[in-house]
């Protein structure tokens, strides 16, 4: 089935709900289930450990990732932090992470992941020569962003798959930027891959979800015994809009595609930015200024563009990340990574990008 087709249908045939007939997944806003008798089981007990709306989301969301299956979490931190519960701390594991990272991901790294036990060394992994002399016999997972967040910078999944190909280590991928609609990690050798669903699956800036889907069925049990165990999981009524949304995933990361390059091509030319990075897919573009008080200008200028946090709705986002994203990523290793207060991020929306530009325009001058 095409991507496409699939946004729509994958999963219609595997999901219980659609035993009405009903072309919408129900909502079975309930906290948990009746059993028709002793020993007799419906299938499902409570919603923590299972529902039929978050379960045909979960589908969705692995079938169109091409994994073994999915887990559903409450936000696209909590999805992260599941993944960090497959290492324990009495192995040392270490994580091999892309050095320019979501600053949450950083803090839950930094702050949660440390004392429990995890080393975290931060590599860039575009380079894959620095990749593998990163690697060490303690290293259980490398953990990639790609493009990164905010720098863009692409990893080549399936060469870092080849370097670890006969080791014991788990390639991680956070898939938010690019959706499965655009890349699939797990045809390149991925054994996870992430998604903050609150971006693009969800795709209209009105809930949060997280998702992690493993390729291997043991990975993906594990994951589900995590995620009923800690319980932040995804609700019903959350697991309907995001199911919602991706039916939209394919025309809305097209034409925001389409505009991020159109607006790409038009920043390359104005004389007050002095860098723009957009990998040529998708529809995040960073940028920087000629000097600060461009940057803080446009922020206070912008009409059409909303001057907010977060990502992959269907209107533009302007983020300042310097004070946003990765306000408490130290500033010195900031300003290494290149994030420093000359630096924008724009998530381009499904606007008319003529409209966009024209704002952006207004801004600038």
């Amino acid at each position: 089935m095409e991507s496409g087709t699939a946004c729509i249908h994958a999963a219609l045939s595997r999901t219980k709900p659609h035993s009405t007939g009903a072309v919408a997944v129900p909502i079975f806003q309930t906290a948990t289930f009746a059993y028709p008798a002793f020993g007799q089981s419906t299938g499902y007990d409570y919603t923590r450990t299972q529902n039929p709306t978050v379960e045909h989301c979960e589908s969705v969301v692995a079938a169109l990732e091409g994994g073994a299956g999915a887990s559903a979490f409450a936000t696209g931190m909590a999805a992260i932090a599941a993944v960090t519960e497959l290492f324990h701390p009495r192995e040392n594991p270490e994580i091999i992470a892309t050095d320019d990272l979501y600053g949450g991901s950083i803090r839950l790294f930094n702050n949660i992941s440390a004392k429990n036990g995890i080393a975290i060394n931060y590599v860039d992994t575009s380079n894959l020569a620095a990749v593998e002399a990163a690697i060490t016999p303690a290293t259980k997972a490398i953990f990639i962003e790609t493009p990164t967040n905010p720098m863009m910078k692409l990893t080549d999944i399936a060469a870092v798959k080849k370097l670890i190909a006969d080791r014991d280590i788990l390639l991680i991928v956070d898939n938010t930027f690019l959706t499965p609609y655009l890349l699939n990690p797990i045809a390149h050798g991925a054994d996870i891959v992430i998604h903050s669903g609150t971006k693009y699956l969800a795709g209209h800036n009105d809930t949060l979800a997280g998702f992690v889907v493993a390729r291997m069925p043991e990975i993906a049990e594990k994951l589900h015994i995590v995620k009923k165990t800690t319980g932040a999981v995804l609700s019903p009524f959350d697991a309907f809009l995001v199911t919602r949304g991706i039916k939209t995933l394919a025309i809305r990361m097209e034409r925001a595609q389409s505009n991020a390059r159109a607006i790409a091509a038009w920043l390359n030319a104005q004389p007050k930015i002095s860098a723009v990075r957009y990998p040529e897919m998708g529809a995040m573009i960073s940028f920087t200024t000629d000097t600060v008080e461009t940057a803080q200008g446009i922020l206070n200028k912008v009409e059409l563009i909303l001057y907010a946090e977060s990502l992959g709705g269907v209107e533009t986002l302007i983020t300042y990340p310097a004070t946003q994203t990765h306000a408490e990523v130290p500033e010195s290793e900031r300003l290494a990574r290149g994030i420093d207060e000359k630096l924008l991020r724009l998530s381009v929306g499904i606007e008319a990008a003529e409209d966009i530009i024209q704002d952006l325009e207004r801004a600038i001058s």
